[in-house]
């Protein structure tokens, strides 16, 4: 573990509600306003009232689409012509892949070795060309700076960047639109893309209310970061929730991660399971690992103590089929 403070938390922070508001209205249209789903039985099980945003019935399947698309949309039309780049392990892949086929323009992604089939398959189904990395071994970041030099792309980050902060942060802005009086609002931590967005988004439509980032046990770098009060960088964990597979917090999420969330949770693996099998049997939601993330801080009640109402972002659905027949059988 390594720990380091590169920003100083005197800045400004990389975002403001007004870029929230700006991209809701680039992304509209566009982006699905993704359903809000409730249920007695999860409520009874986590003694707490939950509200699920789906972002598994997102385009691409996830809440990375909107970020993508607001950063992507953002471009000049002529930079936006040359292509763009990006490196994801999945969800990111096929956002940015989409919004290349929707604008028409070549799109590159860096994806691991180890990437989930179902997701590498969408990533080219798209269109996009893929370029494969090991996670292990080499620095995706690097590799992707390297190719946008040399091919004049334009690279588009998973989380660290202000357009994709902002567009993350519709999803909040949309719950909270439609369940204004929530306690605590709850979203799972990779990069910190996602809880950056929906903190600045919580805090402006609700000030008072609890914002809460969820990780697994072995992704633990924003828990950590929080504990220590400095960013933190874990060698690349080992958990069932690919979509976190994640050594540390941006640069720009973390000062927002430091400022703003009001702490950060952890589950176990076994949780994790578990809150995919009441979503998927109970609810009829399939939801990937880490969109099931946060559901196993409300449903194991690491979320009950900000009070009674709880808005929780299930960030994806793009699950592997080997994976969730293996979580909804027990094996």
């Amino acid at each position: 573990m390594t720990a380091s403070s590169e920003q100083s938390q005197t800045e400004p922070l990389a975002i403001t509600m007004d870029d929230i508001y700006a991209a809701a209205e680039r992304i509209e249209g566009q982006a699905h306003r993704t359903p809000v789903h409730t249920s007695r039985d999860f409520n009874a099980a986590a003694g707490q009232d939950v509200w699920f945003k789906c972002e598994s019935f997102q385009r691409g399947g996830a809440f990375k689409f909107r970020g993508a698309y607001n950063k992507i949309a953002s471009l000049p039309a002529e930079q936006r012509a040359r292509g763009v780049i990006a490196f994801s392990s999945g969800n990111h892949a096929q956002a940015v892949a989409l919004c290349g086929r929707i604008f028409g323009v070549p799109a590159v992604i860096c994806m691991p070795t180890d990437a989930p089939i179902v997701k590498v398959e969408a990533t080219r189904g798209y269109g996009a060309e893929i370029v494969f990395y090991d996670r292990m071994t080499e620095d995706r970041e690097a590799l992707a700076q390297r190719l946008s030099t040399e091919r004049g792309l334009t690279l588009v980050p998973p989380y660290n960047d202000p357009a994709i902060i902002a567009g993350q942060g519709t999803a909040a802005l949309e719950l909270l639109t439609d369940v204004p009086d929530l306690d605590v609002i709850a979203a799972p931590v990779g990069g910190g893309g996602l809880i950056s967005g929906t903190s600045v988004a919580a805090h402006a439509l609700r000030p008072g209310i609890a914002v809460v980032g969820v990780e697994t046990e072995a992704g633990n770098h924003a828990y950590l970061a929080k504990l220590t009060g400095e960013r933190v960088t874990i060698p690349p964990p080992d958990t069932i929730a690919d979509g976190i597979r994640t050594a540390a917090l941006g640069t720009l999420t973390w000062p927002i991660v430091h400022e703003t969330v009001d702490e950060v949770v952890l589950v176990s693996e076994d949780e994790v399971r578990e809150a995919m099998r009441f979503l998927a049997l109970r609810l009829k939601l399939v939801v990937e690992p880490t969109g099931a993330v946060p559901a196993a801080a409300a449903l194991s009640g690491k979320l009950r103590r900000y009070g009674p109402r709880a808005g929780v972002i299930l960030s994806g659905g793009n699950v592997a089929p080997e994976t969730l027949a293996a979580v909804l059988t027990g094996a």
